[in-house]
């Protein structure tokens, strides 16, 4: 299929992307917080809210990227370096600063599934790094020359939500465990930070070195 990205291309892009996902940050944050305060069908509302942010980032890229392809493919190069730039300042915070999790117990007012979905969207479309995250992220993957665009980029997005849906809502059914088990093993969330540094880097250097060329 045509929109679908070669195989070296997708298993890096889901390399890239189960790395992030299994990241803790804001969004494990309110996976396991929402879970342990409301309840599990409360998460997995906030799991969906921040899913469905997703797949409107990826529109909303797929759309602008093209536009930008057509009008210029220089803009698109400098779109696609200063991204792999972006992912190795990112790689280096993860080093420097490490994960961020925080989950604040006790009971909280509950909200209705329709308004923990409406949280999950609204931290995913008003939080800037991840709109910064996606304009630099996806690009990375296609090629200003690749006469489908549009649908490779459509997919990466909707492949990445697929990668990380089955992710959030495992988060959501051992939330207890999985936030006792981070605060006692910092160890391995620095390994995940490692890992998270290792393979944005690796791939932010390559597109570099490549688009010098």
């Amino acid at each position: 299929m045509s929109f679908v990205p070669d195989l070296p291309v997708l298993m890096a892009f889901a390399a890239a992307s189960l790395i992030l996902a299994i990241t803790p940050g804001p969004d494990m944050t309110l996976f396991v917080g929402r879970a342990l305060s409301e309840g599990r069908l409360s998460a997995i509302a906030c799991v969906a809210g921040t899913s469905t942010g997703i797949v409107i980032h990826t529109v909303l890229v797929a759309i602008g990227v093209s536009a930008l392809v057509v009008a210029s493919p220089t803009a698109f190069l400098v779109l696609k370096v200063s991204g792999a730039a972006y992912l190795l300042w990112l790689a280096l915070q993860a080093i420097i600063s490490g994960s961020t999790f925080q989950v604040i117990g006790g009971r909280a007012e509950r909200h209705s599934l329709a308004a923990n979905w409406r949280h999950g969207l609204t931290v995913n479309l008003l939080n800037p790094k991840v709109v910064i995250f996606f304009m630099t992220f996806l690009p990375q993957f296609v090629s200003a020359d690749d006469p489908h665009i549009t649908g490779k980029l459509l997919f990466l997005g909707l492949f990445m939500n697929v990668l990380f849906i089955p992710i959030g809502v495992a988060m959501v059914l051992i939330a207890g465990r999985l936030a006792d088990w981070l605060s006692r093993n910092k160890g391995v969330m620095r390994l995940v930070d490692y890992s998270f540094a290792g393979v944005f880097s690796t791939f932010a250097v390559r597109i570099l070195l490549t688009e010098g060329r």
